[in-house]
């Protein structure tokens, strides 16, 4: 229940994964599923009293559900007991945000097991009545049951390499642009490529806009790869429509040698949008003194990208970071914060460092005492002051 500890032991189990899979080539193949699959059961137990907000244990119970039905099919594993698994670890488990994958048990069920499979599902639907609506299966019931069987029907279509069956469950009602993009991976899973930049491409005219915005990127990677003759047309359409750092970068990447011809259009769009500016500039462009030149016309207000920028630009020109580094001190200090004490007081040792030796060290030295001054009743900043070795 301790993050620390959690954190410790969910090192462990991806150290005890690597492991087996590294024992898998000389190890009886029953033996290997039946050793994953009590592993798979401890860790169950584990991470239903663990404090796994860092995820260690949370992916270390996924690699061994992706090793689960690889072994199975290596060890042959009897399919009445397997289906029987399956379902028990679905629908009758205390822990019940992982799903697994049918189209990964095919090789391991087999056409036979896969029916069997698939009905005891339906028997199941049957008893659970009628299908609740979409913006009120959170709401049933019996929402696990149905989530899960929802989750199943998707990667049965996938399976069957059924096109409007991939359509009615992953795109449902269509209300969201990410439905658009589930529909479109499942067409990659399957070979349909153009289907799946059709749908990626529709997923752009739905909403919500950061959904929008995912469909896009994600319409210009399936370009980029397939028809890259179209891919720049298509991220000058992305960054028009959304104007921001990433879209701009995504069109630097595409246009390559024709990228002058597009420089001057993204960099007056984001004029309107300092830190996506300033950000591009230093990031994708790599063009320092530009994205100083920007921070500075635009009056850039975001002290994280300030910081970014100080540290890049301090190998350009130090002496002229001084003054920024000082405004994100002062800021650093205008709230009774510890961890902001400790984060101006390191940044004013820079500063020291930085002014060391030139006309600018008494400045530094002054500002420090002033502070201290201003600030003689926070006994904590004057602790992380001296403990950052300022005078």
């Amino acid at each position: 229940h301790r993050w620390h500890a959690a954190n410790a032991h969910g090192t462990q189990m991806h150290e005890a994964v690597d492991v087996l899979e590294a024992a898998l080539p000389e190890t009886d193949p029953s033996e290997a599923f039946s050793v994953a699959q009590k592993a798979l059961s401890s860790a169950l137990r584990v991470i239903a009293h663990a404090d796994d907000s860092s995820g260690i244990i949370g992916d270390a119970c996924r690699r061994l559900i992706e090793l689960h039905p690889q072994l199975a099919w290596r060890a042959g594993t009897p399919v009445a007991r397997l289906v029987k698994w399956m379902l028990d670890f679905q629908f009758n488990n205390d822990i019940d945000y992982f799903e697994l994958d049918p189209v990964a048990y095919a090789p391991a069920l087999g056409a036979n097991g896969m029916q069997t499979y698939r009905q005891h599902l339906a028997d199941m639907r049957e008893t659970l009545g009628p299908r609740p609506k979409e913006d009120e299966r959170w709401s049933s019931t019996h929402s696990h049951e149905w989530f899960t069987l929802d989750w199943n029907e998707r990667r049965l279509a996938v399976l069957d390499r059924d096109v409007q069956a991939i359509i009615r469950t992953h795109f449902r009602d269509g209300r969201v642009a990410a439905w658009a993009v589930d529909t479109a991976k499942a067409f990659v899973e399957i070979d349909e490529t153009e289907l799946a930049i059709e749908w990626a491409r529709r997923g752009m005219d739905i909403g919500p806009s950061h959904q929008s915005l995912k469909a896009a990127e994600y319409w210009c990677s399936m370009l980029a790869e397939h028809h890259p003759e179209q891919s720049v047309e298509a991220n000058i359409l992305v960054f028009r429509r959304w104007p921001s750092s990433s879209s701009a970068a995504g069109l630097s990447d595409a246009a390559g040698s024709r990228w002058p011809e597009f420089q001057d259009e993204v960099l007056t769009t984001l004029r309107n949008q300092p830190r996506d500016a300033v950000y591009f500039a230093q990031s994708t462009l790599k063009d320092i003194p530009l994205a100083w030149r920007l921070a500075a016309e635009l009056a850039l207000d975001d002290a994280r990208t300030w910081s970014d920028l100080l540290k890049a630009y301090e190998r350009v020109d130090p002496l002229a970071t001084l003054p920024r580094h000082e405004q994100l001190v002062r800021g650093d200090l205008t709230e009774a914060d510890a961890n902001r004490y400790r984060l101006g007081a390191r940044r004013l040792a820079k500063m020291r460092k930085i002014a060391a030796g030139s006309d600018e060290q008494p400045n530094v030295e002054a500002l420090i005492a002033e502070l201290r001054e201003t600030h003689r009743r926070r006994p904590r900043l004057q602790a992380e002051f001296s403990r950052a070795g300022l005078p």
